[in-house]
């Protein structure tokens, strides 16, 4: 079950996902700094990594490190966001 806040991070990140052209992927900074102040979003990007996390699991997005697929609740370090490929979805 999700909150306010998180369907608000949830959007933010499908709208940021699907303004690139496909194939295209974002950081998920960039929707922290689209949400909270400068001198606030680091401290919230546990919950945009979160949020995404629960994208990726129902299939609306898909996370990658260095080009690979992976899961966002193991990885560790950066990561990017994109679209599904057309055939995944």
């Amino acid at each position: 079950m999700t909150d306010n806040r998180s369907d608000t991070i949830e959007t933010a990140i499908l709208e940021c996902v699907h303004a690139r052209e496909p194939g295209a992927t974002i950081c998920p900074s960039e929707v922290a700094r689209g949400l909270w102040p400068a001198n606030a979003w680091r401290s919230r990007m546990d919950e945009v990594r979160a949020a995404a996390a629960r994208l990726a699991d129902s299939g609306e997005i898909v996370a990658t490190q260095h080009g690979a697929p992976v899961d966002i609740q193991t990885v560790r370090g950066p990561i990017r966001i994109g679209r599904p490929p057309d055939n995944a979805k």
